[in-house]
């Protein structure tokens, strides 16, 4: 099961070299189906959202997501990932409304007018697709 680890260890070469063991005996699916019917534990996890840049945090947000279920995979528990939803329109809101200059929806509505808000909503965040 264990191999010997070089003195030159190339830690890159063996995340590659696991990740595809992992997907030539389906591991992470096995996992899941070898507990079904046990207890369950439940984490919700809402979408990504394109309203900036991305950056470190968002790997470590979804680094630590990921750990915390798969602990308590490790721990007996059916663990099945569903992501969940939140108001993950609002943070795409309020970049709009700082760039915009305005604050509130009596602004929005008054000023801008909510066709041209949500146009502006879409807009703001399909410039950060590529990213």
């Amino acid at each position: 099961m264990f191999r010997a680890v070089s003195p030159k260890i190339d830690l890159v070469e063996i995340e590659a070299q696991e990740a595809e063991r992992w997907r030539q005996h389906d591991i992470f699916e096995r996992s899941m189906q070898n507990r079904r019917g046990a207890t369950p534990w439940v984490f919700y996890e809402g979408p990504p959202t394109a309203n900036g840049k991305p950056g470190l945090h968002h790997v470590w947000a979804r680094a630590y997501k990921d750990l915390f279920c798969r602990f308590q995979t490790m721990r007996g528990h059916f663990v099945e990932r569903r992501g969940g939803w939140d108001t993950h329109g609002l943070p795409v809101e309020v970049e709009v409304e700082k760039r915009l200059g305005i604050s509130g929806k009596q602004q929005i509505e008054e000023e801008i007018g909510i066709a041209e808000f949500t146009r502006q909503c879409k807009e703001s965040v399909l410039g950060y697709v590529e990213d």
